[in-house]
């Protein structure tokens, strides 16, 4: 949407410092590194940088114009460039945002969860991509910024996907006001986040903040195989129930997980229709079933929601299938984690064709006072118990350790390790033709490394 300077002045409560108020303002970039020509550069603060400097590089680099909330420096006494100075740029992008968004009328989706979100997002957008012109978030521009610029990087699509995430109260309301969504989708309610909401309970709290700035009578879809979404129940929108587990509006039954690949049927309307999604796991049916059902509550016929979910770019997928020597597969999950995650990761190893199934696990950081009870829950998993090896890494993963020995686990299966340098050492150690071995920790545990040190080897 193109907005007039004087426009921006006006809603971000903005002054110029230099510049034409009847200048034409497209697009925008808070990163000089990837800023395009023509873009409004929003200058950011950070904890380790200020972007408010970086206004002059922005300029040289093509920007039409600059917003700021803090101005050194001294312009030419010729400039023409334009300068607009506020008194927050981040709350600025957020007024932007919400401007546009009340000033377009398509469908947006939102789409939040402790796990899933960003495969969620891409299903539903390839699904509705079978019939609309669709804007989405790329990768998982998700929070406070992201979402903002997503918006304000609308040109003429005909419906939205947005993701939204957040790791406090307040968050996703927020979100909800500038995005203003049509329809709302809840993946689940995990444990992400525990160590600072306090209880699961908190967490469905905070994930249906998503409703605030919903209009009455606009659908939630969730997925009912959760416990906590399943016992939902909201007065003034109706619930979209999607389930592998039990009866729903949309199910999935005859699920078949090969090799990167999983296939099921959807019942919808007392009609079957069978679907392969390119993805390994279950956890993705689940996530299709959100995105089918959207794809209905817009009006895309069956036939084209098969298409869009078999089609399935899946370059973004954070799970990767690495090929090693001697035919050995790595699965690199090392993205992110949390309770959820590592079960249905766990669950999709043990089905993936191989001689053996190793999991090298690290600890979920940011648990706060509840780490050990999440990481002795993970010890206790049934999927951990079937493993033919279990290498273990991180403070918080001697409790792994400790669970899955009092729950019978073989001690000559599992392997402890203080260090990343010792653990990658034992386990090309014990690598074997056909092996198939799973990485997945936090972040911050770095187990890309030991991706990039097997791939080396």
């Amino acid at each position: 949407m193109k907005l007039q300077v004087r426009q921006i002045l006006t809603i971000c409560e903005g002054g110029l410092i230099s510049g034409d108020e009847n200048q034409i303002i497209k697009s925008y970039s808070k990163d000089t590194r990837t800023l395009k020509k023509g873009d409004c550069y929003v200058g950011i603060k950070g904890e380790s940088f200020d972007g408010n400097k970086f206004w002059k590089e922005a300029l040289e680099k093509g920007a039409s114009a600059c917003i700021v909330d803090s101005f050194e420096g001294k312009l030419d006494d010729n400039s023409e460039d334009t300068i607009i100075l506020v008194k927050d740029t981040v709350k600025a992008l957020q007024d932007l945002a919400t401007y546009v968004r009340e000033n377009l009328n398509i469908p947006v989706i939102a789409v939040t969860g402790s796990v899933g979100k960003t495969s969620t997002k891409d299903m539903i957008a390839a699904v509705l991509e079978e019939k609309y012109k669709v804007l989405k978030s790329p990768g998982n521009l998700n929070g406070q910024i992201g979402l903002p610029l997503n918006i304000l990087s609308y040109q003429d699509e005909e419906v939205m996907v947005l993701e939204m995430g957040m790791n406090d109260f307040g968050q996703i309301k927020k979100l909800s006001l500038i995005a203003k969504p049509t329809i709302g989708v809840i993946t689940n309610i995990g444990t992400a986040h525990i160590g600072i909401l306090g209880s699961r309970e908190n967490i469905l709290q905070a994930k249906l903040e998503i409703l605030e700035g919903m209009n009455e009578n606009s659908s939630l879809v969730i997925n009912a195989d959760n416990d906590l979404l399943s016992s939902a129940s909201l007065k003034n929108h109706p619930i979209i129930r999607c389930s592998i587990e039990k009866q729903a509006d949309f199910q999935a039954e005859k699920i078949e997980v090969a090799k990167e690949k999983t296939q099921f049927e959807v019942f919808y309307k007392n009609e079957k229709t069978k679907i392969e999604l390119p993805l390994m796991g279950e956890i993705f049916v689940s996530n299709a079933l959100l995105a089918i059902a959207v794809g209905s509550l817009l009006n895309i016929s069956m036939p084209q929601i098969k298409h869009g979910l078999e089609s399935l770019n899946t370059k973004q997928n954070h799970m990767k299938f690495l090929s090693l020597k001697n035919h050995i597969t790595l699965i690199d999950d090392t993205y992110n984690s949390n309770f959820e995650a590592i079960e249905s990761a766990l669950k999709t190893l043990l089905k993936y064709p191989g001689k053996r199934h190793i999991a090298v696990l690290g600890d979920i950081l940011e648990m706060e006072e509840f780490s050990e009870e999440i990481h002795r829950k993970i010890g206790s998993l049934q999927e951990i118990l079937e493993l033919d090896a279990l290498f273990l890494q991180g403070n918080a993963s001697k409790y792994i350790l400790e669970s899955a020995l009092e729950n019978q686990m073989n001690s000559h299966k599992i392997f402890y390790f203080e260090s990343q340098e010792t653990l990658i050492e034992e386990l090309k150690k014990m690598m074997q033709e056909g092996d198939v071995i799973l990485l997945k920790a936090s972040n911050g545990m770095h187990f890309e490394r030991i991706t990039k040190a097997l791939q080396e080897n």
